[in-house]
């Protein structure tokens, strides 16, 4: 397939798929079906016509607003359509037709979808970290991925490690300190990245949230979901982990 119409196809599809990660971004935190009823203005319930609901044409043509009542419709659809759209272009333009590729695109969309429901709600899904643990275990016995071996490794430290945190936290500090959710959604990691990347994506959450969302929560009170500090740590880990331990192990173990 020549390489402009794989990345044709690859965006296309990761329309579609943004589609449907604005419905579970919505309806899972509600304990809503995300396959029934069809999608409708969450103002006025009016069914959204199927000429309406192409990813991004669709609220384009719309100019942003219900056709029924006029009702702004939220500018996150066409964003998150448009972001899942470019994640599976660039999975295929760095591996090609690879299963490479499919398991970081799909791993990419996952960390968006839970990072976006996370942000709105301060819940994570089980079916977006359980489901997405599952379809990493999967993707790990497909030629190029990591190996099941890895997978099961990355899943069990993700999960391991957190939970430890959870437990001595609430020891420590007589209330909960991590969320199940969490805990689950680093799992989830593990099965893509293995247990080398579980490490480097809970450094880097850590990093990134202290250093940019610390500041944030400082100055309007409001915490900032951990979800979101593991979305960004592994999506920096998914590409360059690697080159990020060579790094380490050359500059500063070995001098």
């Amino acid at each position: 397939m020549p390489e402009a119409m794989l990345w044709t196809f690859a965006g296309l599809l990761g329309a579609v798929l943004g589609s449907f990660l604005n419905v579970c971004i919505f309806r899972l935190p509600e304990g809503e079906s995300i396959v029934r009823p069809a999608s409708r203005c969450p103002a006025c319930e009016t069914p959204i016509r199927p000429r309406d609901n192409i990813p991004l044409l669709g609220w384009l043509l719309l100019r942003g607003r219900c056709r029924a009542c006029g009702t702004r419709i939220s500018i996150q659809y066409p964003i998150v359509e448009l972001a899942t759209a470019l994640l599976w272009v660039a999975a295929v333009a760095r591996y090609g037709a690879t299963w490479q590729a499919l398991s970081t695109a799909v791993f990419f969309s996952l960390l968006l979808g839970i990072a976006l429901t996370d942000a709105r709600t301060y819940i994570i899904p089980d079916e977006l970290s359980l489901g997405g643990l599952a379809l990493g275990l999967m993707l790990a016995f497909a030629p190029g991925g990591i190996s099941p071996q890895r997978a099961v490794a990355g899943a069990a430290l993700g999960f391991g490690l957190l939970w430890l945190v959870a437990v001595v936290g609430e020891w420590a500090f007589r209330k909960p300190a991590m969320g199940g959710g969490d805990i689950k959604m680093l799992a989830m990691i593990g099965a893509f990245v293995g247990p080398t990347g579980v490490v480097l994506t809970v450094f880097l959450g850590a990093l990134f949230g202290s250093l940019i969302f610390g500041p944030i929560s400082l100055r309007t009170g409001k915490l900032v979901p951990f979800g979101i500090f593991l979305a960004l740590g592994a999506a920096v880990v998914e590409p360059w982990g690697r080159t990020l331990t060579q790094w380490y192990v050359e500059r500063v173990l070995t001098g």
